[in-house]
């Protein structure tokens, strides 16, 4: 609810941006790629992967990366000095394998594992997630349809294919958080996820803008899931600006349609900072 998001921002990131373009909802008709915020030579970019850069998959292996994207991105990154990240729930080396051969900076698994333009990855302590791990492959073993990732520093559940069981992984994996220090439940499009505690893709943000070539810069983030509004709240609340991909209540200021147009925008952006 729209509500409950505005207290989420609050929380988290009090300074508000001073950007006057009004918020929109799922409900109303998206906008075109024209009316996005303009990239310029002070920007620092951040994206998300599933559902922003490349249309979500039933199966995260078979997401279809578009033959242009990679020469997108390369040509953006080297328009901003560098200023262009990826921030993703997958694993490090899942990024890896569907960028490759571009290598970037990025945030993993919603920050827990960040590696920064000048190579160095700091990657946190992981969690205590035996007991997270077992419950979430008991359900697994006992409903087809379900599907466990096991993560460097977090245990996810997916329903995509089940879901009809959203209620019943929801509650089991509540209930596990309860007795598990340090770790909170995280809900997103057909996945609960249990990961470490206060880490998010806003907090993956914050720390990129303190070193270069992303400090100084005015961010931008654009992403789909509820998993992204702690980023939106972030670069918002530093005077940047979020674009929300899809359908949706969101704390984004700015939103299009699908990947296909925020691509578009990312192409004439890399026009419009090529010297």
């Amino acid at each position: 609810m729209p509500g409950s998001l505005s207290w989420l921002a609050m929380q988290l990131f009090p300074k508000q941006a001073p950007f006057t373009t009004p918020r929109t909802s799922g409900s109303h008709s998206m906008p075109p790629a024209a009316v996005l915020p303009q990239l310029d030579s002070t920007t620092a970019l951040f994206l998300d992967f599933d559902g922003t850069l490349v249309d979500i998959s039933e199966q995260p292996e078979l997401v279809h990366v578009p033959i242009d994207l990679g020469s997108i991105l390369q040509q953006l990154a080297a328009s901003l000095n560098g200023a262009l990240a990826i921030v993703s729930g997958r694993a490090l080396m899942d990024l890896d394998h569907f960028m490759s051969p571009l290598v970037l900076p990025l945030a993993a698994e919603h920050g827990s594992v960040q590696r920064f333009a000048d190579g160095h990855i700091a990657q946190l302590a992981r969690p205590e997630l035996r007991d997270v791990e077992r419950v979430a492959l008991a359900l697994a073993g006992q409903h087809a349809g379900l599907r466990v990732e096991i993560k460097s520093a977090a245990v996810a559940l997916h329903y995509r294919h089940a879901p009809a069981l959203e209620v019943l992984c929801i509650e089991e994996m509540a209930e596990v958080v309860k007795r598990t220090p340090g770790v909170e439940l995280m809900k997103g499009k057909c996945v609960v996820e249990i990961k470490a505690a206060g880490v998010s893709k806003g907090t993956a943000i914050q720390d990129f803008m303190t070193q270069p070539p992303f400090a100084g810069r005015l961010p931008v983030f654009a992403g789909d899931d509820t998993t992204d509004e702690s980023a939106f709240a972030a670069v918002q609340a530093m005077g940047g600006a979020g674009i929300k991909v899809g359908h949706g209540d969101s704390l984004a200021r700015f939103r299009c349609s699908n990947p296909a147009q925020l691509r578009r925008w990312l192409q004439t952006g890399f026009e419009r900072t090529r010297p």
